[in-house]
């Protein structure tokens, strides 16, 4: 895939790699690496010899939500955003799109705004220790609303209400992150990649039991104790 593309799409052994590629105006999304999200899932989704997924961003920066200014010149995509989040149709990480395979998502620099729904969606995260933290919607003038929803079910309601309401200016570190209990390890940034990499390698080895797994888990997340156990039984 050429290396200008926003999203590059990767396979090292049995781990699919998702890698924002757009780090000169922090790995924001455009109309295209929104549309080649979904596709990337749904390839690595009907790929048997692809056992987990692993998502992580270029450059200083992890992943930083909308590309505001370039949505602004793309008004047909603007509209179809608008839409999608009016009526929470959001087709950007593995678990708006119903993939059953582990993900681990690798914060390896700044992750703001949208980049959030990634952290918050991941079955496990791994972060540099230069990853930081921070939504800066209400700056901004916007509603903070799926992704801190999605990050306070995670872990540490406080500090996710904390970031939402104070918007840029209450910025997380990533030694922070993991007291709070939203990443699971923090790591060199020069081993990130690697880490990530034996992570994912870690919950292929029991991919007949993958799916079934994650499915257990997220519903006991979700639901209370009783229906989780039952579901599982």
């Amino acid at each position: 895939m050429p290396s200008d593309d926003p999203l590059l799409i990767e396979r090292r052994g049995p781990v699919g790699w998702l890698v924002f590629n757009r780090p000169d105006v922090g790995n924001a999304m455009n109309a295209r690496m929104m549309e080649q999200l979904p596709e990337a899932w749904k390839r690595f989704e009907d790929d048997d010899a692809v056992r987990a997924i692993v998502v992580t961003g270029r450059g200083t920066s992890f992943q930083t939500g909308l590309d505001v200014r370039q949505l602004s010149r793309d008004p047909q995509a603007l509209r179809a955003m608008s839409r999608r989040t009016k009526q929470a149709d959001l087709r950007l990480t593995g678990w708006h799109l119903g993939v059953s395979k582990p993900v681990v998502t690798a914060v390896n620099g700044v992750c703001a705004g949208g980049g959030l729904h990634f952290v918050a969606d991941s079955d496990l995260v791994v972060a540099a220790e230069t990853a930081s933290f921070l939504d800066p919607h209400v700056s901004l003038g916007q509603v903070s609303a799926f992704e801190t929803i999605g990050l306070a079910r995670r872990a540490a309601f406080g500090a996710v209400a904390r970031m939402a309401f104070t918007g840029a200016h209450e910025r997380i570190d990533a030694r922070t992150a993991l007291r709070l209990g939203w990443v699971g390890e923090v790591v060199a940034a020069d081993r990130l990649e690697e880490r990530a990499q034996e992570l994912a390698e870690a919950t292929a080895r029991h991919p007949l039991s993958a799916a079934a797994r994650k499915t257990a888990l997220w519903h006991a997340w979700e639901t209370g104790l009783s229906d989780a156990r039952g579901m599982t039984r």
